[in-house]
């Protein structure tokens, strides 16, 4: 009960800069931050009300976990921004303005997420602000300017948001490529702030905007994990927009994205977006929302960044002295300089073999038990490690982090059996899947090769067939695994499997897309012969 009370104490802790909303909405913050019910120990916690278990963030602003605890300032804003109607049009222009004044930037635009931001922003690219063809998209036959250029290394899975606007995606890999694919159907250029800002990558702002500046190109950079710099590093080394979440390290509105520069593609962003109709109205962004994003940039300019740095390190400081006070634990921090994911990390090391359990183990045993706690874990070279991330963890956090994995670490473990005992059960040949998704079926093929409990082959899936690798963990029991790739996406398909005869069924876990079911039967995969006779030479007809 007394830790519950202390706990209760700090998370009524103002954060620095909540008075300077009482002068912007003329109502005072609520010293709460969490509210009613919020407090992570509490059994009124709102989230336990519905049979959720909330979780301690160790990981950072990862969207899977709900990304940043949003100011109070946001929140005041949020809230005050509720009551009344306004015009969304006027809203925007004085938001937008507001925020220029305060960023430096040219223009704004607030948008339903970082993602969104992107979407419109390619609309605006590819219409110019024209609604006649705004509301054609995603079909662009007509349009002048059709294709985006992205880099190979800054394919990743939110140009989803850009593909939805139907252009082509053209990939390059080197800068001669990408000046060469340059030509008048280009609507925009995109790159991922982190890419850029790589040892040895030649794609830098500087490097790719002499190349299309001549050719009037946009450059649009996604700088979604970044802490906000003003002046903003982008825009001064030749982007014409860069985008921020909302939900990461401003601690704005989950839901809500910041697009900074220039005023004649934001203005035509904000066309595309909703509440105006087209194929940006399903990326609904509220006036609250709007709000919140407007309070949180103001609030960064206010907040004190050292003193937040410091708080993060004692943190670490806290858990570090807790776990190197076990023998054979050690840990370093780590105080990243780049823009993105910009946090102290703790990590801590041991060598698994004395300890009998590993990194990812820990984190997945303290993931899904209470505490619920979020970790990153790595394990090779014979070392375990976990990493804490502090950039999200609240007051209180660092001694109940502390404890748990002192509580796991010094726990007696016996040995892993190194008994080998091989399966008998013979699975190489072709098995017809079935698996059942959501709602739709599918089709697959696993083609297995077998050499003692190890697996090896191919899963043929609805488009492509890729390596399958696996093991079985008794006669009964089998594991297997493979991996769609496309450009910036990647599916994994984890198979667990029950043993029947010739018979396989269990699950397929697909992590973010959750989990599907299977059953496969043994088949015979029948290629019917073929001789095959070699020409001496070019053919003599085509």
């Amino acid at each position: 009960m007394k830790r519950r009370n202390i706990l209760k104490g700090l998370s009524l802790l103002p954060f620095a800069g909540a008075a300077s909303i009482r002068s912007a909405f003329g109502e005072p913050v609520d010293k709460n931050p969490i509210g009613s019910g919020g407090d992570f120990f509490d059994e009124q916690n709102i989230f336990r009300s519905i049979g959720v278990e909330p979780i301690i963030n160790c990981r950072g602003t990862f969207t899977i976990i709900g990304g940043s605890i949003e100011r109070p300032e946001v929140r005041a804003a949020m809230e005050a921004a509720s009551k009344n109607f306004i015009q969304y049009d006027e809203l925007a222009d004085g938001i937008n303005k507001r925020l220029a004044e305060i960023t430096g930037a040219e223009w704004a635009l607030v948008s339903a997420g970082c993602a969104a931001g992107l979407k419109h922003v390619t609309a605006a690219c590819v219409t110019g602000g024209n609604p006649e063809k705004l509301i054609r998209i995603p079909h662009l036959e007509g349009f002048e300017k059709t294709e985006v250029i992205i880099p190979s290394s800054s394919r990743n899975v939110y140009d989803h948001a850009i593909r939805n606007i139907g252009v082509t995606i053209v990939q390059v890999d080197t800068l001669k490529e990408m000046e060469s694919a340059m030509n008048e159907k280009t609507a925009m250029i995109y790159l991922m702030a982190f890419d850029e800002a790589q040892p040895g990558n030649e794609f830098t702002l500087e490097n790719v905007s002499k190349i299309a500046k001549p050719k009037n190109i946009p450059i649009l950079i996604d700088a979604a994990a970044e802490v906000l710099t003003i002046p903003n590093v982008h825009l001064q080394k030749g982007a014409d927009i860069v985008a921020y979440s909302g939900g990461k390290a401003i601690c704005g509105p989950q839901c809500a994205g910041l697009i900074l520069g220039k005023k004649d593609i934001l203005m035509s962003a904000w066309q595309a977006s909703s509440p105006h109709h087209g194929p940006g109205r399903d990326n609904k962004v509220g006036r609250e929302e709007m709000m919140g994003m407007l309070a949180a940039v103001e609030a960064w300019t206010k907040r004190d960044h050292a003193g937040e740095w410091k708080t993060w390190l004692g943190y670490l400081d806290t858990i570090s002295k807790k776990l190197t006070s076990i023998p054979g634990v050690t840990a370093s921090v780590f105080e990243p300089t780049e823009l993105s994911n910009r946090s102290p990390v703790l990590n801590l090391f041991w060598d698994p073999a004395k300890f009998n359990i590993t990194g990812a183990e820990i984190a997945e045993l303290v993931g899904r038990s209470k505490p619920r706690i979020a970790v990153g874990s790595d394990d090779k070279d014979g070392q375990s490690s976990l990493n804490i991330t502090t950039g999200q963890m609240q007051p209180g956090n660092d001694m109940i982090v502390a404890n748990r994995l002192y509580e796991v670490l010094t726990t007696k473990r016996s040995p892993k059996s190194t008994a080998n005992v091989m399966p008998t059960a013979n699975l190489s040949g072709s098995w017809e899947a079935t698996i059942q998704f959501f709602s739709s079926s599918s089709k697959h093929m696993l083609f297995i090769e077998q050499d003692g409990k190890w697996i090896k082959g191919a899963h043929k899936g609805d488009f492509t067939t890729r390596e399958l690798t696996g093991e079985l963990e008794s006669n009964t029991m089998v594991k297997m695994k493979s991996s769609e790739h496309r450009p910036g996406d990647n599916v994994t398909f984890i198979f667990t499997g029950n043993i029947n005869s010739d018979t396989i069924s269990g699950s397929i876990y697909m992590g973010e897309y959750r989990t599907a079911t299977f059953t496969a039967k043994r088949t015979s995969y029948k290629i019917t012969p073929q001789e095959i006779t070699v020409p001496g030479g070019p053919p003599l007809a085509t």
